[in-house]
């Protein structure tokens, strides 16, 4: 509020002739799109200069700002993404003031005035990025053409002025007429009576003073008329002269103060230039001699950057040889493949004396089966050996 005081009454109506430019920018941009797809209303008139009406929500705001933003920068022709409702504020006003300094528009205010979403700021930052809009699309607005009134128009104006002052007369007459007939009735039925001057000349002073302080007649003023325009233009030449010979004054007053005051610029640079050339000379110098030192540097500074790779090449390939040999050195005084080795050798008699089990059991097996088959195989051979019968006497 205090800038607004310092700034004068007529601030914050410009903020409100802005946003009403807007709006029109805006509709002219068909905007409605945009608004259709967020599933929100237009904005009024003054929705942008204050938020009084959105205490309830005073997020709206800004989010409103800031999507008709990003979507003017695309309008553009600058790609921006759309921002969301939850994104950070100060990064989503930082991207639309660089992209507002991209179109060559000058920023010299901080970006917290743009995160209240209303003011004079917001209403400007979208005025700005609107016309950028409209210059992307071609779009100019036209001066409105004013139809010309012709001289016939003007002529029946000037007839009815006129008419209006002969009628004015003629309405004086006909009410003093009328006032003498509701007076004299018997008089107004004889018309030819009329002529005849009947009345007292005092009686008819004392009512025309009566009469006078209501008849009033006014002329009303038309200012198409050539002859106010006329009188116009003399008022306005009167007052140019009188202000031009005041202000011719002040003008040759002032020429004279720059004559010399750029007389005694042009001497006091002479001087200066005179005073001032031999440490002119030694600064060229100086800086003559700085470039070729530089210059030498930069020769200088090449070579050592250069061994400088060099010794980074050859660090590198030293750490890979270190490396490779604490590796080395460190598998050699490991004893863990030797651990490794006699483990499994133990398990590998252990294993060795299981199978010399089981084949000592088999082989036993084997033979008991083998024994059983030799038995069955005599038995079997006993079975079949049948004894011969022996000769009788009679054989």
């Amino acid at each position: 509020m205090a800038e607004e005081d310092e700034r004068g009454p007529g601030a914050a109506h410009r903020m409100v002739s802005v946003m009403e430019g807007l709006l029109e920018k805006l509709d002219a941009l068909n905007y409605e799109e945009l608004l259709d797809k967020h599933n929100m209303k237009k904005v009024c008139r003054h929705y942008f200069v204050s938020n009084s009406h959105l205490s309830s929500n005073p997020g709206e705001q800004f989010y409103m700002f800031t999507i008709i933003a990003a979507w003017l920068i695309n309008v553009a022709g600058r790609p921006f993404t759309e921002p969301r409702e939850h994104d950070e504020p100060n990064a989503t006003v930082s991207n639309i003031l660089a992209e507002l300094r991209a179109f060559g528009v000058k920023v010299d205010f901080p970006p917290s005035k743009l995160k209240t979403g209303s003011g004079e700021h917001v209403c400007l930052v979208l005025d700005r990025l609107a016309d950028e809009a409209l210059k992307r699309r071609n779009f100019s607005f036209k001066r409105p053409d004013y139809p010309s009134e012709t001289p016939e128009e003007e002529s029946m104006l000037e007839d009815d002025a006129e008419v209006t002052l002969s009628t004015a007369e003629e309405e004086i007459l006909v009410s003093t007429s009328q006032r003498k007939m509701l007076t004299e009735p018997e008089l107004s039925s004889k018309p030819e009576e009329i002529l005849e001057a009947t009345v007292d000349a005092a009686e008819w002073n004392l009512e025309v003073e009566r009469v006078i302080p209501h008849l009033k007649v006014t002329i009303r003023n038309d200012n198409k008329d050539w002859r106010v325009h006329l009188e116009q233009m003399h008022q306005y030449q009167d007052k140019i002269d009188s202000l031009f010979k005041e202000s011719k004054s002040y003008m040759d007053k002032l020429q004279e103060d720059i004559g010399k005051t750029q007389e005694k610029v042009s001497s006091r640079e002479k001087y200066i230039n005179n005073q001032l050339e031999l440490p002119v000379q030694e600064y060229r110098s100086a800086q003559a001699k700085l470039s070729e030192a530089k210059e030498r540097y930069q020769q200088a500074s090449g070579g050592v950057t250069e061994r400088s790779r060099v010794l980074a090449e050859i660090s590198e390939e030293l750490d890979k040889v270190k490396q490779e040999m604490e590796e080395k050195g460190s598998s050699m005084s490991d004893a863990a493949p030797v651990v490794k080795i006699n483990q499994s050798l133990t398990k590998l008699k252990q294993e060795i004396v299981q199978i010399d089990l089981r084949i000592g059991v088999v082989e036993h097996t084997l033979l008991q089966a083998k024994l059983k088959e030799k038995s069955n195989m005599t038995r079997d051979m006993h079975a079949t050996n049948i004894p011969e019968p022996t000769a009788g006497p009679f054989a």
